[in-house]
C-alpha cells in the first residue's frame, strides 16, 4: 500500500479541504479538521488537530493560534505521516513537522512583513528551503520561492459566502511547479497548506 507522502511525490496538485463544523455558526472555534485531496477530489488522506479537553477548549477561544498545539496528519489507513507542533508564540508563528518516526523534517516560520505575509521554509538544520510571499492585496496566493523561482504556491479556493462569512471552512489547492522535489520538501509543503489556514484565516467567526 503507498503511504501518503508516497502519492505526493508522483502529485502536482493537491486539494486540502477543511470540514465543516456547526459549532463555528454560532462563534465557537473547534478542533480543526482537514480532508487531503487528489486533483479529481479523491480522499488520499486527512488532518487533525489533536487537543481535547475543557482547557484546550478555552486556550482555543482566547488565544487562537498563538496556543501550543498539535495537527496530525494521516494517510487513508489512519496512520500517522506527518505530526505538526505549534509552540507558543505571541507573535511569529512556528509550525516544526516531524515524520512518523519522530524525526524532524523542517520548520515553517513566520516573519515580519508589512503589507504582505511571509513565511520561511526551513530544512531540518534551519537552512531556508523555500520563501513564502503573498503579494500585496493578494492574500488568497501564497508563491513559494526558491532563488527568485517560483517553485510551488497555494490557493485559498472560494467556498461560498455561508462557509467564508461564519465559519472557518476553507479550502486551499497547492500546486508544485518544480518536479523534482524530494517527499521531504513537499511534506512540508502540505504542511505549509495547513500553516496557512490556522495562521491567517482561524478565527473568522469571530
Amino acid at each position: 500500500m503507498v503511504d501518503l507522502l508516497q502519492k505526493l511525490q508522483t502529485m502536482n496538485t493537491v486539494l486540502v479541504h477543511q470540514r465543516h463544523e456547526i459549532a463555528e455558526l454560532i462563534g465557537y472555534e473547534t478542533r480543526n479538521k482537514y480532508e487531503i485531496l487528489d486533483e479529481s477530489g479523491a480522499a488520499i488522506g486527512f488532518a487533525a488537530e489533536q487537543q481535547k479537553g475543557l482547557l484546550a477548549f478555552l486556550f482555543r477561544q482566547f488565544l487562537g493560534h498563538w496556543r501550543t498545539f498539535e495537527v496530525f496528519v494521516f494517510d487513508q489507513n489512519r496512520q500517522v505521516v506527518l505530526r505538526c507542533v505549534s509552540p507558543f508564540r505571541w507573535l511569529f508563528s512556528r509550525f516544526e513537522v516531524y515524520g512518523s518516526h519522530g524525526d524532524l523534517m523542517g520548520t515553517l516560520q513566520q516573519r515580519f512583513s508589512i503589507m504582505s505575509r511571509r513565511f520561511d521554509v526551513q530544512s531540518r538544520n534551519g537552512a531556508v528551503h523555500f520563501e513564502m510571499v503573498s503579494p500585496f492585496l493578494r492574500f488568497w496566493t501564497y508563491k513559494f520561492m526558491r532563488r527568485g523561482v517560483e517553485v510551488a504556491r497555494i490557493e485559498k479556493k472560494w467556498a461560498g459566502i455561508l462557509s467564508e462569512g461564519f465559519t472557518d471552512k476553507d479550502n486551499f489547492r497547492l500546486r508544485i511547479e518544480d518536479a523534482s522535489l524530494d517527499q521531504s520538501a513537499r511534506a512540508l509543503l502540505l504542511a505549509a497548506c495547513l500553516f496557512v489556514d490556522l495562521v491567517y484565516f482561524e478565527k473568522k467567526a469571530r
